[in-house]
């Protein structure tokens, strides 16, 4: 896997089954059983870690969050503030890079709801999996179709 993200990811408990329970909350069944969506979800999930770019993105939200939030006692971005954007920047350009214009539209609805460890996780860390799982999400939708 590229930089050990899949690794970096489940030290932060984020493992993939905790992203594919999370996609799976909001999934919207398209001609496919949710066990089936759910496998290939963790298939498109494995190809994405091994993506370059996709894995840079989460490694920058890894450090950001660790950086900016966790190490920071009176951090100003503790409660996500409005005015923080990079974080949904992040989530967003993992999304499209995945799944093209349409896991935007996807991203925002998994970055509004939260679903499982998506609302237990930081400012960037939230939104890089949100970002993984709506462009994830998305492909998937778009080969039912």
């Amino acid at each position: 896997m590229m930089f050990d993200i899949e690794r970096r990811l489940q030290e932060k408990g984020v493992g993939r089954g905790e992203i594919v329970a999370s996609a799976m909350e909001l999934y919207v069944p398209h001609g496919m059983e949710a066990e089936q969506a759910a496998a290939r979800l963790s298939e498109k999930i494995g190809r994405a870690f091994d993506d370059p770019n996709v894995s840079s993105l989460l490694l920058g939200a890894i450090l950001l969050e660790d950086e900016l939030y966790w190490k920071r006692t009176d951090s100003e971005i503790a409660d996500d503030p409005v005015f923080l954007l990079s974080d949904e920047i992040i989530g967003m350009a993992i999304a499209e890079v995945i799944g093209g214009t349409y896991a935007r539209f996807e991203f925002t609805r998994y970055d509004q709801k939260k679903p499982g460890i998506l609302g237990k996780l930081g400012p960037f860390l939230d939104d890089a999996v949100a970002g993984l799982i709506a462009g994830c999400t998305s492909r998937l939708y778009s080969e039912c179709m």
